[in-house]
This record gives C-alpha cells, structure tokens and sequence, in this order.
C-alpha cells in the first residue's frame, strides 16, 4: 500500500485545484525554495493522516483556508488517493480515496466519496499499520531536534507508546475500579452482619410470649375454619341450584336465538327479493318510459309518413296527367310540323326556282345594262379625249384598276364558297354529334332510373340494419343494468367480506391478484409461476350450509391463506409485492412443503370428520387436510368433550362450540349473519353472473360492432350510387345543354346560308360585268378615237335596249313572285324553328323530366316503410301492454314481499323482546351468582389464609354456629392480651438466620474476587514491563545496527535506566513495576568502537541530529509503516552523513514508500520521483520534474522562483 496521489484546494498556499502527478510506491523527493509551500505540501497530508489536525477550532480551521490577493477561500479540501492492490485496507477496491474537506462550519471525511465520522478514518489507517502508538510515520521540521534535545524520560515515553503499554494501564485502572468497588461491598456486607447478630438477639427474647400466642391463635384459626366450611356448604347448594335454573334458561335462550336467527334470514331473503321486486319495478317502468318514448316516435314517424305519402301520391297522380297532355300536345306537334314541313317542302322548290330565275335575269339585265353603259362611254370618249393616244392611257388606267376590282372580287368569291362549304361540312358534323348525344342521352337517363332504385333498395336494407341494431342496443341495455347491479352488489359482498376478514388480508389477496396480472402480461417463466398459483383456501371448496358456522370457526382466517404449487410460487409472489411495495398481509400453503398427517377417525354415530364433508379438488388435498384433517364435527358439547379426550382431536359442534385435543374450550355465540363462507358463496355467485353478463355483453358488442360495419358498408354503398347518380346527373344535364347548343348552331348555320349564296349569286353577276367591261376596253383599246358609235355598235345598243326592256319586266315579275314565295317560305320556316321545333323539343324535355317511374319508387318505399312502421307500433303496443302487466304484478309481489317483511320484522321483534326478558332474568341470576361466587370465592381465601391446620377437635365439629362464634370470641378475648407480641418473631428470627448465612457465603465470594483482581493486576503490570523490555532490546538492537550504517567507523548504544542504577545498563536486572523505570540514554562514540561513549549533552547539533534520526530509524524498522514523510531531516547534516541516510532510506524505500523534502543534493541521487514546488502571485504549485531540474532547485533555489 502506498500513497498514489494527492489531490488539494483551498488549503494553505494552495488555492487552486492541485492535482500532483502519481507518486512512485519507493523514494520521492519534493524540492523547492524556502516559502515556496513544501511543507504546506506536508502539512496536507498531515491534515488528513495525523491526529495533531483532529479536533480544530473555528480560528484554526480559518487559518487553514487559504487567504491570498483575492477573496479568502470559503473551503479546502485535501484527497489522498491509496493504492490499495496488495489489500492491506480491508476494502475490496484497489484504490481508496479519502478526502477530508473544511470550512468556517464544516468538517467531513469522505472515504470513496461517501461521508464517515473520524473514528472510522482511524481504525481504517490503524488496520493498515499506521499505530497511533508509533507518529514517526510523519516526520516534522524541527522533530529531529526535538528529539536529539529531549531527556531520556521523553524517550522512555516514546517507548513505551511503541510498546502498547497503553492497553495495560487502561485494563489495570478498570481492575482497580473493580477492586474498590468490591472492598466498599465487603465492608458494607461487614456493617450488615453486625446489625443481624444484635436483632437476633432480640428474636430470642421473642419467642416465649409468641409460643402462647399461637396456642389461642390455632383455637380460633380451627374456629374460623369450621365456621367458614359451613358458609361455603351452604352457598354451593344455592350455587347449584341456580345453575340449573340458568341452564333452563339457556334452552330458552338457545330457541329464541333460533327463533331470532330464523326471522333474520327471512328478513334478509325478503330484503334481498324486495330489492328485486322494487328493481323489476324500476326497470319495467324504465322499459315501458322507452316503449312510450320508442311508440311516440314512430307515431311521428308513420304521420310523416302518411303525409309523404299522401304528397308522393299526388305528385304521381299530376306526373301521370302533364305526362299524357304532354304527349297528346307532342302527337298534335308533330302532326302540325309534318304538315308545315309538307307545305315548305313544296313551296321551297318553286321559291328557288324562282330565286334562280331571279337572279338570272339580274344577271343578264346587268350585262346588258353594263355593254350598254360601255358602248355610250365609247361614243363619249370622242368628245372626252382629243387623241386616240390620250384614250389609250386612259383606258389602261382603267384596265389597271378594273384588274385589281376583279382580282378582289374573285378573292371574295373563294372565301364565300369557303364558307358555304365549311357550313356544310359543320352542318353534317353536328348533325352527326346531335345522333351521338341524343344516343348517350337516352343512355345516361335509364342510368340515372337505375341508380335511384339501387338507392332505394340500399336505404331499406339500412333501415333494416338499423332496426335490428336498436334491438340489440336495448338488449345491451338490459344486460349493462343488470352488469351494473351485480357489479354492485359485488362490491357489497367485497366489503363485508373486507369487515369480516380484516382489511390486511383482503389487501394482501387483492395485492396476489395485481402481481399475477403483471407476471401473465410479462409472460415467459412468470406466467408459469402464475399458472402454479391455485387461490385462496376459500374459493377450492365447497360445502353445506349446515355446516358453515363449524367449518368457519376451525379455519378462522386460515381460509384466505393462498395455495401454490411449490415454496418457490410463494417466494416469487412475495418478492414482487415487496417490489411494487404492494399492501397488505399473505400467508402461503406450498403444497410440496406441507406435511400431513393421516388420522384414524372413530366409528361414532355422532360424530363425522370434517375434511369427508368438504368437496374439492384432488390436488388441494394436502392444504384442505392441514387445515380440517384434524377435526370432528360432533353432534353436541358433551360428545365433542368426550372425543377429544379420547381421540386426541379437535372437536367442533355445529353451533360452532371448540374443544381442542388439549383441553380447552371455545365457544359462544356465532353470528351467522356475518358468515365469510356465505359471503364468499354470494360472491362466487355474483363473480359468475358477472362473467356470464360480460360475455353476453361482448356477444352484443360484437354483434353491434357487426351490424356498424353491415351499415357503414350500405351507407358507403349508398354515398356510392348518389355520387355515381350525381355524376350521370351532371353528364345527364351537360349533353342536354350541348345537344341544345349544338342544334342552335345548326340553325345559325341555316339562317346565314340563303344570304351567303346570295352574297356569291352577286358577287359572281358582277365578276362577269367587270369581264365584259375588261373585254370592251381591250378591245377599244388602239381602235381609232370616234365621235360617233359604228352601225354596228349603234345596232348592237338598239338590241340591247330591246333586252334591257325584257329583262326588267322578267325581273320583275320574278321578284314579285319570289318576293311572295319567300313570305310563304320564311313564315313556314319561322314557325317550324321558333315555334314548332322549338315546342317540341320543350315537350320532349318536360317529358324526361316528369320521372313518374322514380316517384312510383320512392311512393313503394313510403308505403313499405308505413307497413314496417304500422307493424312495429303494434309490436310496441303490445309490448306496453305486457310492461304495464309486468308492471301491475311487479307492484302487487312488491307489496305481498313488504308485507311478508313487516311480517317476520315483528315476529323478530316479539322473539327479540322475550329474548331481552329472559336475558334481564338471567343477568339477575347472574348477579346472584356472582354473589354467590364471591362468597364462595371468600370463604375459601378465609379458609386459606388460616394455612394448614392440625386436627379438628370432633367437640367443635358437635357445636352450632352460635356455639362456634362465642368460642371464636372467646379465643380472640385471649389473642388480644398478645397484641404487642411480634407475631412474626419466629419467621423473622428463620429469616435474618438464612440471610446472615448468605451474606457470609457473598463476603467469601468477593474476598477471592478481590485476591484475583489484585493477581490480575500484578500479572498485566509483569506484562507491561516485559513489553517494554521487549521492544527496547529491538529498538536496542535496531539503533546499533543503524547507527553503524549511518557512522561506519562510530558505535552506539540505548540505555534503560532505573532507579536503582542510573547509570548502568539494567538490561538484565530484575524489575518488578515499570514505574522503576526512569528513562532512556544514549551513548555513542564517532570516532571508533574503542573511544570513549558519550552522552547526548556532549555531542555537535549535526551529531545529535544524527542520532535522532538513527533512533527514529531504528523506531520504524521496529514498528514499520506503509509510508513515511520526512520534511527536511537532512537539515542539520554534514555532506557524509547526508550521504548515509540518504542511502539508508534508499535502502528501506523497497520496503516502504517515502516523500521527502531537502535542500541537499544527496538525497537525490538514489531518489526514484522528483517534485518541484514554486510559488507565484502568492500561490503554490506542485509539478513532476526530472532529477536535473531538482539539482537546479537544490543547487540555485533562486533559479525557479
């Protein structure tokens, strides 16, 4: 064991945590400058070793608190860090770490960081070597002087602490405590004899005048005894006498008891069918409140019915009428259009006959019209231009702008037939889409009828669903009630049972209950140990009534003892309890630990063993026979008497009466209305309709949770078909809007194609009469230049007047007829498209709107709903009518069970009241008796105080009591001359004889006491000074080999002196106290074996320094340490003999570790760890450094300051 580290704060110069690298278990050096905190350094460890720091003021504990330029420290700790692998502390760590901390208030150890008084820090070093009777461990400045300048009576101290001498002088002042106190014993024992010897004395004078005395005193004391007798003769007859009465009365007692017992029991069944009644009341009206509620309902239910019916009928009757004008107005339409469509069809051909002709002859009249113009502009030009060449420019201008007309209006004329035929292709398009549409349309519309009725369908089987649902709700109901009420009761049961068996136990069976649940949940070997745990005793039997109250007052609270399979059940249950911290008080049976014994029953008629009236399970055997096995249940009292005798049995009556194979008696009165078996039977009972209820309540639950799913499956069916229904609807409506927008378009297309063609008639007369202008001024063109019009020309107008004439006269009647023909077209045709079409199409569509089919549906619907609705009133009202029976009779059995209540309540009283009579009686017999008792009672004390008696004189036994009592009074006549007589002198003078005896044997026994405590002592004080001797011949021996080592060429020796020699050595002379010895000199020479010997006074300060430390030395190798820390010893040496201790410690370090401190080199040359304190800003620090930097220290201790 050595010191591995030390920790410091706050302590001294060391303000800040200082931690010093690990110390090597041989030789350390610590060096530094003078102040620098090498022996704060010390000191530290001192605090937390030595006993010079244990008991510190306030003051001194402030002073320890380092205090530098900033604030003082409010605390400082000190942790020294063992290494403890060689086990030499009795801790199974291999390091241990102590720390001792201070403050202004505070001082604590800490070992392995918990908190431990002083003396445990004590015996811990002390267990390790470090002996309060040996301090050099630690060596101080200073200690070496101390010791080279102490007289030899200091050394002998010093030795006899080393020697343990102690222990003597503590176990001889104990044996001289004994000793004292057994002489203040003995002398008082002296004194007390004396006083005995002179009161027996007295005794003797006494015994006289006594001897008299109890002649009359045995007179009256056979007097009394004979008159007494008597008394007590007398007073058991009377005694016997009124037992038998009691006993009569006790019969009584017992049948009225019987009589009360009964009534009870009816009460308590009629209470409890009562109860019943009075619920079936409740719930029969709570079910005819919901009938009347359920009957309201569907009233309302079949009058919005009835009106929807009524509505739906209606509606259907208006359909079917609009549906047949509709139809009647659309075959009138159709006819109507048939006819107009003839009548266009036949004026339409002559129209455009007419309209073609029309536009023929607007033609040719614009031709001609248009040469004529030409050939009067030719002869114009004569007089317009005045040369042929003028009119040729003028004419290719013309021509010029003539081409650019023509050019256009041949454009115009394109993107007229353009349009004319993309009309046409869009016309056909259309009418192809309107197909297609109208297709889908009649589609989407049979879709739509398909969908409501798949709705319909969907909503009578939800209500059908939902009808059987309301049915097993209100079966639900009914159980949850029921569940309720016997759940309550249960608790009942569980409290009476709680009041009955004591709240403890009950927590324990319910805290079992709560353990087994978590080792189920956990599984595994706990569901194992679970499964191997059987219940309480009370819950694996079964049995009569008629025996309950026997069977209860064999078992008492055996019955909640739980059975399990094995010890290792029990344990397990036990330990998670525990664990859980769960409350209450479990006894276990572990079947494979109980041992039971198997009894030979009697062959009796009135008797039968217990355990043959039990019924149970085969495997609870062995726990049911623990508890019955060894009882009889017998037919009364004085059989059970006779049994247990006999048998060695317990025995028990059926009114619950014990008599135990031991001989005694229990009995009493048993209140069977508190019995634990038949609460623990009414709990079963309820434990087992509650299960029952529960699994019929998760049936409906299940069943509920089906018929959710049946109906959230028909309502998302139904969600379904009205968003498929709403999409048809919506594609339904959409195709009728494009079917009329598209069919708008096709009359647009109509309207806007007779102007087109038109427009293209036109423009087409009018490229021909820009042609023939074209041609006409070709061919004027480079013609000669005339005022006149040629014969021909001239011809060629004529004609074309005539033409012009014609042609305006044809266009005329043309237009005219056209012009009538158009009316009769256009008017057709505005009726056909604004009228009639039109109607048609409203009719068409009125008629698929009026869905009489669907409202023919939801009328069915109704219709079957009002039968379903109309059959369920009925049920209803039938089910009212059977509640209101249910309620009548429920009423009338409440009553007949009330008044069959008060019936046994007053037959109980009546038997209660005779009851209390009987008992009034009896308790004035008892009285008597107790009287009687007294008496009895007092004459025998009489009779007993009077002690033995010779024998009776027969004349006394002849007399009558008023004899006898005026021979008492005669006999205490005489006694009252002897009043003054010690009555007791003979038992007194016996007594303080036996005492005397005694206290003679008790002075004896403490004189050889005194002689072997004074023996004792005289043996420890011979072992004290054969230890002193002891150790000074090894610290003798141990000093002379040291000092040689440390002066080679010098000699040394210890002297023990006494007061007989003072000068000699006394080594081998007889001491017989150690008191005789006065102290220890030293002598020795430096020079050689054979110099003189010199005392201590004659020696240099380094030669007494020297012997010191051999003396210490030779004191450590006597008692070694596992550490020793030496602070500047070498002080006072020369260089040689710095050298030999230093190589002395060198030598001891393999066997002990040692920190030192110097300012010499020496003892750094065989050192194996160096340490360099240094001091700054006021505060020390402590670092590892190599031997190198510690010469510079040794060397300069200025060089690191």
């Amino acid at each position: 064991m050595h010191i591995k580290q030390v920790i410091i704060q706050g302590f001294k110069s060391y303000r800040e945590q200082t931690v010093v690298e690990e110390f090597d278990k041989r030789h350390n050096v610590v060096v530094g400058r003078n102040g620098s905190g090498k022996s704060n350094f010390f000191y530290a460890i001192q605090f937390v070793l030595s006993d010079e720091f244990t008991h510190l003021r306030p003051e001194q504990r402030q002073a320890l608190l380092h205090e530098g330029t900033g604030a003082r420290a409010m605390s400082a700790y000190v942790e020294i860090i063992f290494d403890n692998s060689d086990n030499r502390v009795p801790i199974d760590k291999e390091e241990i770490f102590l720390r001792r901390v201070i403050g202004a208030k505070k001082d604590q150890y800490f070992l392995n960081k918990k908190v431990v008084p002083r003396s445990e820090v004590v015996n811990l070093l002390e267990s390790a070597g470090f002996s309060n009777s040996n301090p050099y461990y630690i060596v101080k400045q200073g200690k070496i002087n101390q010791m080279a300048t102490a007289p030899d009576s200091h050394r002998l101290k010093l030795l006899r602490e080393v020697a343990g001498t102690r222990v003597y002088d503590e176990r001889k002042e104990e044996s001289m405590n004994i000793l004292k106190e057994t002489d203040g014993k003995v002398e008082k024992i002296t004194e007390f004899l004396k006083t005995i010897e002179d009161r027996l004395k007295t005794l003797e004078e006494e015994k006289e005048e006594l001897k008299e005395y109890q002649k009359w005193d045995k007179a009256r004391r056979t007097l009394e005894y004979i008159i007494h007798e008597t008394e007590l003769k007398e007073n058991k007859k009377l005694l016997d006498d009124l037992e038998s009465q009691r006993k009569n009365s006790g019969d009584k007692q017992k049948q009225f008891a019987q009589e009360i017992q009964k009534a009870q029991e009816k009460i308590k069944n009629i209470q409890k069918s009562l109860k019943d009644a009075r619920k079936d009341v409740n719930t029969a009206k709570d079910e005819k409140s919901v009938l009347t509620t359920e009957h309201q309902q569907l009233l309302r239910e079949k009058t919005k019915l009835d009106l929807t019916i009524s509505d739906l009928s209606d509606e259907v009757q208006g359909d079917n009428k609009s549906k047949e004008r509709a139809e009647q107005e659309l075959e009138r339409l159709k006819i109507t259009i048939s006819e107009k469509e003839k009548e266009l069809e036949t004026v339409r051909p002559r129209y455009e006959a007419m309209r073609r002709k029309e536009e023929e002859c607007s033609r040719e009249l614009n031709l001609k019209e248009q040469k004529r113009k030409e050939l009067y502009a030719k002869q114009g030009r004569g007089s317009q231009f005045a040369s042929k060449e003028e009119r040729d420019k003028w004419i290719q201008g013309e021509l010029k702008s003539l081409n650019k007309q023509i050019k256009d209006k041949i454009t115009h004329q394109s993107k007229l037939q353009e349009d004319l035929k993309r009309d046409a292709s869009k016309q056909k398009e259309l009418e192809r889409k309107i197909e297609e549409h109208t297709e889908t349309f009649e589609q989407l519309r049979v879709q739509i009828d398909e969908h409501n009725k798949n709705y319909y369908e969907l909503k009578k089987k939800k209500d059908h669903f939902q009808t059987i649902r309301n049915e097993v709700w209100k079966r639900e109901t009914q159980v949850t009630q029921s569940l309720s009420s016997n759940k309550e009761e249960l608790a009942k049961a569980d409290q009476a049972l709680r009041s009955m068996a004591g709240k403890p136990i009950l927590n324990g069976r319910d805290s079992v209950r709560k353990v087994l649940e978590s080792f189920l949940q956990r599984g595994g070997q706990l569901a194992e140990i679970a499964r191997s745990y059987y219940g309480p005793v009370i819950e694996n039997f079964n049995c009569d009534k008629s025996i309950y109250t026997a069977v209860e007052v064999t078992a008492g609270n055996r019955l909640f003892h739980h059975i399990v399979e094995s010890d290792r059940v029990g344990t397990q249950i036990l330990k998670e309890m525990n664990k859980q911290k769960l409350p209450g008080e479990v006894t276990f049976m572990p079947l494979n630990r109980l041992q039971v014994r198997i009894h030979d029953y009697p062959e009796d008629p009135d008797s039968i063993p217990m355990i043959s009236k039990l019924k149970y399970e085969e495997q609870y055997d062995k726990a049911l026979r623990y508890i019955f096995g060894k009882t009889l249940i017998c037919r009364n009292l004085e059989r059970a008497t006779e049994l247990a005798k006999s048998t060695g049995l317990d025995c028990v009556t059926l009114e619950g009466d014990q008599v135990s194979s031991k001989g005694s008696l229990t009995g009493g009165y048993f209140n069977t209305s508190r019995s634990r078996l038949e609460m623990q039977k009414k709990r079963s009972e309820y434990l087992q309709l509650i299960e029952e209820l529960e699994k019929e309540l998760t049936g409906f639950k299940a069943e509920l949770k089906q018929i959710e799913v049946n109906i959230n499956g028909v309502v998302s069916e139904m969600q379904k078909t009205e968003t498929k229904q709403g999409k048809s609807k919506d594609a339904f409506e959409k195709i009728q809007a494009d079917i009329r927008l598209m069919k708008d378009e096709l009359t647009r297309i109509e309207r806007f194609r007779n102007p087109k063609e038109r427009s293209l008639a036109q423009c087409k007369a009018n490229l021909e009469a820009m042609n023939s202008t074209k041609d006409g001024l070709e061919n004027e063109l480079h013609q000669e230049l005339m005022s006149q019009l040629s014969v021909q020309d001239q011809h060629e107008v004529d004609q074309l007047n005539d033409e012009i004439r014609r042609l305006n006269q044809e266009n005329k009647e043309a237009f005219t007829s056209r012009m009538s023909l158009e009316v009769t077209k256009n008017k057709l045709e505005n009726l056909l498209t604004n009228n009639l079409f039109r109607r048609k199409d409203e009719l068409v569509q009125a008629l698929q709107e009026i869905s009489v089919e669907d409202r023919k549906r939801q009328l069915n619907n109704c219709r079957n709903e009002l039968t379903s609705t109309e059959k369920r009133i009925k049920k209803v009202l039938g089910d009212l009518d059977e509640m209101d029976k249910k309620v009548v009779g429920a009423v009338k059995q409440q009553k007949n069970f009330q008044k069959e209540l008060e019936t046994w309540m007053m037959k109980e009283k009546e038997s209660q009241e005779k009851m209390e009579e009987d008992s009034k009686r009896m308790e004035k017999w008892a009285a008597k008796e107790n009287l009687l008792h007294q008496k009895i009672e007092e004459c025998t004390d009489k009779i007993a105080s009077l002690g033995a008696l010779p024998q009776v004189d027969p004349a006394y036994q002849r007399m009558s009591l008023k004899q006898l009592f005026k021979e008492l009074e005669k006999a205490n006549h005489h006694l009252k001359k002897y009043n003054h007589v010690n009555k007791k002198a003979l038992d007194q003078f016996l007594s303080f004889s036996e005492q005397k005896e005694k206290l003679y044997k008790r002075k004896e026994e403490l004189d050889i006491g005194g002689e072997k405590i004074r023996e004792l002592m005289q043996n420890l004080e011979m072992r004290k000074v054969e230890a002193i001797q002891f150790t000074f011949r090894q610290v003798a021996a141990n000093f002379t080999e040291v000092f040689k080592k440390l002066v080679p060429h010098g000699a040394g020796h210890l002297i023990l002196r006494t007061h007989k020699d003072v000068e000699g050595n006394d080594m081998e002379k007889e001491v017989e106290t150690s008191d005789e010895f006065t102290g220890i000199g030293i002598r020795v020479s430096f020079t050689g074996v054979d110099a003189e010997m010199r005392e201590m006074n004659q020696l240099s300060g380094g030669q007494k320094s020297l012997v010191a430390l051999a003396l210490i030395f030779a004191i450590q190798k006597c008692d070694p340490a596992p550490f020793y820390l030496f602070d500047e010893i070498d002080q006072a040496l020369d260089a040689q003999h710095r050298k030999a201790v230093a190589d002395m410690i060198h030598e001891l370090s393999d066997k002990a570790q040692f920190i030192t401190t110097t300012f010499r080199p020496e003892l750094l040359e065989n050192a194996h760890k160096f340490y360099g304190v240094r001091f700054r800003n006021k505060v020390s620090h402590v670092d590892c450094v190599t031997r190198e930097i510690a010469r510079d220290f040794v060397e300069d201790d200025t060089t690191h300051g």
